[in-house]
């Protein structure tokens, strides 16, 4: 089964940070994403920049809303993750408690699964 492992940060965290800070943070992502890798679990993972440099799209009939970010309404962002292949939602529980994110932000689990299901 795969789960999506969402790190869903607090906006404007990463501004707080030193670049050391931030690239010392970062290495322990790579280093967990290289684990899970080297144990042929992980599909894909990225990390995102942030929400100032994203836009959101909608199309209601004919009409088309492009929304540039930062996106007000939102107190977090999701700043990356980790597509995941697992035997079943405790291993995933059990891989995102591993997960370095954990300590400065919020790792979401979510199982991938077409839409219309419930």
């Amino acid at each position: 089964m795969r789960y999506m492992l969402m790190i869903v940060e607090p906006r404007g965290q990463r501004d707080a940070r030193s670049e050391d800070e931030g690239r010392a943070l970062y290495a322990g992502m790579v280093e967990f994403g290289q684990s899970l890798a080297a144990r042929g679990q992980l599909v894909a993972s990225e990390s995102l920049r942030p929400d100032r440099h994203g836009v959101r799209i909608q199309r209601r009939g004919e009409q088309l809303s492009l929304i540039d970010g930062p996106f007000a309404e939102a107190r977090e962002m999701i700043g990356g993750f980790f597509l995941i292949e697992c035997a079943g939602r405790d291993e995933a529980l059990a891989i995102a408690q591993t997960c370095p994110a954990a300590r400065f932000a919020t790792v979401e689990v979510r199982e991938c699964a077409p839409c219309y299901v419930q």
